[in-house]
């Protein structure tokens, strides 16, 4: 009997897949895709990323159009439960619901007999991408990509990008009773992470402000010893061009410490479906590293990103039901 949406979501949130370790719920996935294509004439495939770790792929037909979400999520993992209006645990929102009402939403159109849609879930995304990376190398002839992120189930009409960095900065370790034998790399760190925070970002009319976050910071041997080394890890969400920020942060850090850039993924613009109700949101996602390999992308999704990654996550069981009837029509008004 095959599960509905809550129950399916419940069992992809029961199965730990934090990024690098989504093996289990990649098998999962495909086990339960394999048995709904050999009952509806579909095929599945898994796409190897790296061992351990593949992207799930399955399809009707000939795809048109393809839905598409991350089966990583972040730490920590926390088991599911559920009251009378939500589903709670890690994943929930982000995204394993949105799986669930992308598998919904295939149940819906097989039953009407709709075909030439794909399903495609991928590793990475809440790390560097990697799953989209290696789809994006391996496109299947779709012409619109339906990415699911949490949107509350507006169309995005655009998206934040990310620019992240490493800073390390290197000193002379001394005991601290004599400091001035030594050099200390978190006094050289925090002198760079301030210039950093003085520096003005821009904004933008649609997507609003550039912001910066100074996610973590490390360092340091004792508290009787000068540091040799210190680092911090940054995220700048960006609304247009990297270039004058990459450029106003190497003036502002200087020779204190080492710039080192990460990640850059930019600020995405995506096209409107009619009627359909809108956002824009500040989050990254996969869709920038998919290009338009895999067609024309759209953002939209059940849930809030304001309850993502935090210990409260969860998702609305009305939107996981809207969804499953939201994505099987923007597969139909897309292939129409």
């Amino acid at each position: 009997m095959p599960m509905n949406v809550f129950e399916l979501t419940r069992a992809l949130v029961d199965i730990e897949s934090i990024t690098e370790n989504e093996g289990e719920v990649a098998g999962f996935l495909h086990g339960h895709l394999a048995e709904l294509a050999d009952r509806t004439g579909g095929y599945v495939e898994r796409m190897q990323v790296e061992p351990g770790r593949f992207n799930v792929f399955a399809a009707w037909g000939e795809p048109v159009v393809t839905l598409s979400t991350h089966m990583d999520t972040v730490p920590p993992f926390f088991a599911s439960s559920e009251d009378a209006d939500f589903i709670r645990g890690r994943g929930s929102c982000d995204a394993k619901g949105i799986i669930a009402s992308m598998v919904g939403a295939a149940q819906k159109l097989l039953a009407d007999s709709t075909r030439n849609f794909g399903l495609l879930f991928v590793v990475g995304e809440e790390r560097n991408s990697a799953g989209a990376a290696v789809a994006a190398r391996s496109p299947r002839g779709s012409r619109y990509l339906v990415n699911g992120e949490p949107t509350e189930n507006k169309l995005a009409l655009a998206s934040k990008g990310a620019l992240r960095y490493e800073i390390v900065a290197r000193g002379k370790m001394a005991h601290s009773a004599y400091p001035e034998l030594g050099e200390s790399a978190i006094d050289a760190l925090l002198d760079a992470l301030e210039a950093i925070r003085r520096v003005p970002l821009p904004n933008d009319p649609l997507l609003g402000a550039c912001t910066m976050n100074i996610g973590t910071i490390s360092g340091g041997r004792a508290p009787n010893v000068v540091p040799d080394a210190a680092k911090a890890e940054i995220l700048v969400r960006l609304v247009g061009d990297p270039a004058p920020v990459r450029e106003a942060f190497a003036r502002a850090v200087g020779t204190r410490a080492q710039l080192n850039e990460v990640l850059c993924i930019p600020p995405i613009r995506f096209q409107s479906v009619d009627s359909m109700p809108t956002t824009v949101v500040s989050f990254t996602t996969d869709v920038p590293v998919f290009g338009k390999t895999w067609g024309e992308p759209l953002l939209l999704g059940p849930g809030s990103i304001h309850v993502a990654h935090t210990a409260d996550e969860r998702i609305s069981k009305r939107e996981l039901s809207e969804a499953v009837t939201m994505y099987a029509d923007v597969v139909r008004r897309l292939q129409a």
